[in-house]
């Protein structure tokens, strides 16, 4: 178990959010990468991004980009500026994208005792609310947290096509973002997971940490599948209409 970072020097730590959008999106069904397909007249990463944007307690949100991404710019015009940074250094994996982007935040001056909120470009029902929540809860923690909902569903393990049992769902909760932890934390729980990480928060319990679990919503929803679409759309149009 590695040692927890704290504050330096009294200074109080900063909140700047990470949004790895370097995916292709195949399992998407769109026509290119999904966060940028329309949803309601706008793209999806634009509604991702203004809910960020609206959380005040946040010093920077940083999009992380494919090097070869050539859309960002046009699809979400005047992005980038003082709180607002864009990053290309995507990786092949999503534990790669964060990684470095990690390294950018450290050129920037971010310390190891900053939390970094990162966060699902495909999670664009995200109200700032939730992200609030989640601050407010793991702000004095000593490892962070993340975003979760408890599984409402009876659970299936399958084989061979058939139901080999059901499993117990007391006690699981199913992942959401933002996963916020300290830089210092994360840095180091990415490098030992590998690509075998599939969440930040998988990382840092490798590591033997235990993450705070701090309720979501059933509205956070990640954009994966073509069906998906429609219910974002959808619910995106609700809150349009309001």
């Amino acid at each position: 178990m590695t040692d927890l970072p704290v504050s330096i020097g009294g200074t109080s730590p900063q909140f700047h959010a990470v949004v790895p959008c370097a995916g292709v999106g195949a399992r998407s069904g769109a026509a290119g990468p999904k966060q940028y397909a329309p949803l309601a007249g706008r793209p999806l990463v634009a509604y991702t991004l203004d809910a960020l944007d609206r959380v005040a307690r946040l010093a920077s949100v940083t999009v992380v980009l494919s090097p070869e991404d050539a859309q960002f710019e046009h699809v979400v015009p005047g992005w980038a500026g003082d709180r607002h940074w864009v990053a290309r250094c995507g990786g092949d994996t999503r534990a790669q994208t964060v990684a470095n982007a990690l390294g950018e935040l450290m050129q920037r001056g971010v310390q190891a005792h900053d939390w970094v909120l990162v966060h699902d470009a495909a999670r664009c029902l995200l109200r700032p609310e939730w992200v609030d929540r989640l601050i407010d809860a793991c702000g004095d923690d000593e490892v962070g947290g993340l975003l979760a909902m408890p599984v409402a569903d009876t659970l299936k393990r399958e084989q061979d096509g058939r139901v080999a049992d059901t499993v117990d769902r007391r006690h699981l909760w199913a992942a959401q973002t933002p996963q916020m932890f300290r830089l210092g934390l994360l840095r180091p729980a990415l490098a030992c997971a590998g690509d075998t990480a599939t969440d930040e928060s998988s990382a840092v319990e490798a590591l033997g940490h235990l993450p705070r679990l701090v309720r979501g919503d059933a509205s956070n929803l990640k954009v994966t599948y073509p069906g998906d679409f429609a219910m974002a759309e959808r619910l995106l149009q609700r809150e349009v209409e309001r």
